[in-house]
């Protein structure tokens, strides 16, 4: 069985509190966006795992897609071995959750290659021991995510027609270095009223990690702009970045990006 994992961008993104727990609390919107890798599994006697397009770096075991595949077999004795082929096209740590989408979709995949035909309520309980942004894909409809990013509402909000720009200069953005320039807070108006009002957008639809990533990293901030300049309508960092994105109304003729670096425009 195939299947194409796409990435997300977040529309605006709050830290609202540190936990106990270690981790933030978090409040933003996030989109799917038809940037694809490809993801084949297969039920194999042998089993195996491979990986081409864009090297993944790190030990394979803890790529998220064979973590599924772990969390399903403890739960579920007897699983067949499967051969797994994961062709990589989404930037890795880019803002844009293309790991994490990896991992839902397998989860997606496997429940029906094991005929487990497991309901997204349990396939999200399964995504959120992944990752924080991996329930979002089992849907993978426009939500609002609060907590980790696990807990999600449906939202009507569409981008059709919209030319969407991404950008990303390859720089690598820690979690440790996004996190250490925040300061959480409460934000001062509601993310979904925001939202309700696309004017209101570029004046108010905040992304908390620009601040102070754009002082470490100024090339992001120009990148952003940049497509301001180039007639965006809104344009802002995704997730912790680095990806930078613009929504356009119309298809910007007068931009020009560094051919170095990662771009990619498409009509929503």
């Amino acid at each position: 069985m195939i299947s194409f994992p796409n990435a997300k961008i977040n529309l605006g993104l709050h830290i609202t509190s540190k936990r106990k727990d270690g981790y933030h609390e978090i409040e933003t919107c996030m989109v799917p966006i038809p940037l694809y890798d490809a993801l084949e599994i297969i039920i194999d006697k042998k089993g195996g795992w491979e990986s081409t397009g864009t090297p993944i770096p790190g030990n394979s075991k803890d790529n998220l897609i064979l973590k599924a595949q772990q969390l399903l077999r403890k739960d579920f004795q007897g699983l067949p071995n499967l051969k797994i082929h994961l062709h990589k096209n989404i930037p890795m740590g880019a803002g844009l959750g293309g790991g994490s989408a990896d991992g839902a979709f397998a989860l997606k995949l496997m429940s029906n290659l094991y005929d487990l035909h497991l309901e997204d309520f349990f396939l999200e309980e399964y995504a959120a021991l992944l990752g924080s942004d991996c329930p979002f894909f089992i849907e993978n409809t426009p939500k609002i995510a609060k907590g980790r990013g696990e807990i999600l509402k449906p939202i009507d909000i569409s981008l059709k027609g919209t030319y969407l720009v991404l950008i990303n200069p390859g720089i690598h953005i820690g979690t440790k270095e996004a996190y250490a320039g925040v300061t959480p807070g409460v934000p001062k108006v509601k993310l979904e009223e925001v939202l309700a009002d696309k004017s209101r957008w570029k004046a108010e639809l905040v992304n908390d990690f620009e601040a102070s990533i754009f002082q470490n990293h100024q090339e992001l901030a120009e990148i952003k702009s940049q497509l301001y300049n180039a007639g965006a309508y809104y344009a802002a960092m995704s997730g912790s970045g680095s990806t930078m994105f613009g929504l356009f109304d119309e298809k910007p003729e007068s931009l020009e990006v560094n051919p170095k670096f990662f771009n990619f425009t498409y009509q929503l």
